[in-house]
């Protein structure tokens, strides 16, 4: 990470207690202006450095205290998975029950996944499941702006190490942040965008579809749509 990116992240840290979220959505937005302006490519530190693994990776950010969130979470919730999968899934944060257990996608969202995962002949063990935060926000609420910049980095170490061929970027936030876009899931979803040397798809959140049964089968659209691709690769 560049001394511009270190000094950005100390400067909204500080301000986190003062600022309303209108206003932190104002520093991101112009956080991210500013190093397109100036050309800078945010790059992680296995990019640089090579020949990391995702369990140095996990020892080294297990203690995280980036943003508050680091107050109140029981664990930090890494991913699980194959550190070589094909496929990665990409959810916003850990709800209740991932905070408990430390695992992603273990709650009735997570049964949901599973049974998606289940659906193109691959099974949880195949896949990488990893979220945008990597701590649980107070009551399920939606992450806010400073809490992604903070830890997405993070993230981007995780692809950098897996290098999976396929995305799969589950819900809202994990979609508009990974693809850098305001545009809302139900334009976004079902078509395959350039991303990081891999192909990203975004489809409904499975927790949406707890509530939405009616949308699942716009998931098996897209699932069908990552089955083909997958046995390409």
């Amino acid at each position: 990470m560049t001394s511009v990116h270190v000094e950005v992240g100390k400067n909204i840290r500080s301000v986190v207690g003062q600022m309303c979220n209108k206003e932190l959505l104002d520093i991101v937005k112009l956080m991210k202006q500013y190093l397109s302006e100036q050309e800078v490519e945010i790059k992680s530190d296995v990019e640089k450095k090579g020949g990391k693994t995702l369990l140095q990776l996990k020892e080294r950010i297990k203690n995280c205290q980036k943003c508050p969130l680091a107050k109140t979470r029981t664990h930090l919730v890494f991913g699980a998975g194959d550190e070589h999968a094909k496929l990665m899934f990409v959810g916003e944060a850990p709800g209740r029950d991932e905070d408990l257990q430390g695992e992603p996608f273990v709650g009735k969202a997570g049964q949901l996944l599973t049974k998606i995962i289940n659906s193109i002949g691959l099974k949880r063990s195949d896949v990488y499941i990893a979220n945008i935060l990597k701590c649980r926000p107070p009551g399920n609420r939606n992450p806010e702006p400073y809490e992604i910049a903070m830890c997405q980095g993070y993230l981007l170490e995780q692809i950098s190490i897996i290098k999976p061929k396929i995305i799969c970027a589950l819900g809202k936030f994990a979609t508009q942040t990974l693809l850098n876009s305001q545009q809302p899931i139900s334009q976004l979803r079902g078509r395959f965008f350039e991303y990081r040397n891999t192909k990203l798809i975004p489809t409904f959140h499975p927790a949406y579809l707890l509530y939405n049964p009616n949308d699942k089968r716009l998931v098996w659209q897209d699932m069908k749509k990552i089955k083909a691709e997958y046995e390409k690769t």
